[in-house]
């Protein structure tokens, strides 16, 4: 009688998952796009610096990389954002088709990110050719 009762109580915590199961669930899935997400971003920096080539090179200095660093963590905090998306879908009546479906979010969120970056790197790099 006991053994099935606790039975019971464990089923309907399973049914009613907490802020903890979704924040847990969220960090599952969002920090191991979180190396794919930097590394197009610095795909699209290192091939910007690459065509302006060898007037790109001109430019590294302690400045321009704290300059860097400081972007790329603008990013990341950025990338944080699906976060909050995440947590809030999960906690609705569309978790099962947000849990399908929440890929989309990384690859709008990357392309944006990738767009934004473009036209930075575009602007960091071009200067220096002209």
């Amino acid at each position: 009688m006991l053994q099935s009762s606790l039975r019971c109580i464990k089923l309907a915590a399973m049914d009613n998952p907490t802020l903890r199961d979704y924040a847990t669930s969220a960090i599952k899935f969002w920090e191991p796009l979180r190396i794919a997400y930097n590394l197009v971003l610095a795909v699209i920096v290192i091939c910007y610096f690459a065509i302006a080539y060898p007037a790109s090179k001109a430019a590294l200095s302690l400045d321009f990389c704290l300059g860097l660093f400081i972007l790329a963590v603008i990013s990341n905090v950025a990338y944080c954002a699906a976060y909050i998306v995440d947590i809030f879908a999960q906690a609705s009546a569309f978790r099962d088709l947000w849990s399908r479906y929440r890929w989309l979010l990384f690859a709008i969120g990357t392309t944006c990110a990738a767009i934004i970056t473009r036209f930075v790197a575009m602007g960091m790099f071009t200067k220096i050719v002209r």
